[in-house]
């Protein structure tokens, strides 16, 4: 089934998930790659002034809130981020083939209900899968202790250009000589915005406890135990698992089904206009060739953004 056209309404809140190929472990956590992670995240974070609610990024897959201006915007951010943690995860665990599946998938958050439920489901990663006890003890990039305690998320970003054409001019590069740390900055769900800071801690607190305990029931009534943290980081990163819970990917995060019949029927009207522009872009595309030189590829069209 083709892909739905990327619609994001300005200023919207999203969700994004974005997987390995084969559901590989290659984003296994490792205290370097985490450092790494966190250091493109806030360059890509500093670069394109991305507003991020929330996070985690697990051995095959990660999850983004976001509330993006724009689906250009979105398309930049998520741009940076996959390709330079693809590259530096790829160096790290000598990976030379693609490290994602396919492009992000970006649903939007339609509602205060459905937020709610999304910041839980990004919250409950490693312990809803019987991977750790508790959520926050997942050695990998998350959300979790900035989200409860105020704890700062804090990573390195390396400059590999700067570091390649310094080895060209053969020079000697020290291990920290282009690294620049960038902090990670989390923005307060719109819907969570009236509580005071201290109030939205206690309640992530909460979130947190509850997560614990049906991770805990869960757990008992399938007769198993957490894998653990020394067990997940002994992990190769080259393996997959032997099966994957994927369901299908929802349209619409909506609560009830009037918002998401709104959301369709807006999502329609864009469709229609896009179909409409690219029937006039066709009608033109003999006249647009015969502007360039044979052999030649024009260029594609950028975003359109409004002025």
């Amino acid at each position: 089934m083709a892909r739905p056209l990327r619609f994001v309404p300005a200023n919207a809140l999203v969700e994004v998930t974005t997987r390995t190929i084969q559901g590989r472990l290659l984003l296994k956590p490792s205290p370097e790659l985490t450092d790494i992670i966190l250091g493109v995240i806030g360059k890509a974070q500093d670069l394109y002034e991305m507003t991020i609610h929330a996070f985690v990024v697990v051995s095959n897959h990660a999850h983004f809130l976001l509330s993006p201006s724009s689906a250009g915007q979105l398309a930049k951010f998520m741009q940076f981020v996959n390709a330079n943690v693809a590259k530096e995860a790829g160096r790290l665990h000598r990976w030379r083939d693609r490290l994602w599946s396919r492009r992000y998938r970006s649903i939007v958050v339609a509602d205060e209900k459905a937020a709610h439920a999304r910041l839980r489901y990004i919250l409950a990663h490693g312990a809803k899968e019987g991977l750790v006890g508790i959520s926050g003890e997942w050695p990998g990039p998350n959300c979790i202790a900035a989200l409860t305690t105020g704890e700062l998320l804090r990573g390195t970003w390396f400059d590999r250009s700067a570091e390649y054409i310094a080895r060209q001019r053969r020079e000697s590069v020290l291990p920290s000589q282009f690294a620049t740390t960038f902090d990670v900055k989390l923005t307060p769900l719109p819907c969570l915005l009236h509580l005071t800071e201290d109030q939205r801690q206690a309640d992530c607190r909460r979130i947190v406890k509850e997560i614990q305990a049906a991770a805990e029931a869960e757990n008992k009534a399938k007769g198993r135990a957490p894998m653990g943290v020394t067990a997940i980081l002994a992990q190769d990163p080259h393996s997959r698992p032997a099966t994957t819970d994927r369901s299908p990917a929802p349209f619409v995060h909506a609560s009830d089904e009037k918002t998401e019949l709104e959301f369709r029927a807006q999502y329609r009207t864009f469709v229609d206009a896009f179909r409409a522009g690219a029937e006039r872009l066709r009608a033109r595309a003999q006249e647009l060739a015969e502007m360039f030189p044979l052999w030649a590829f024009p260029p594609a069209l950028p975003f359109n953004a409004p002025a």
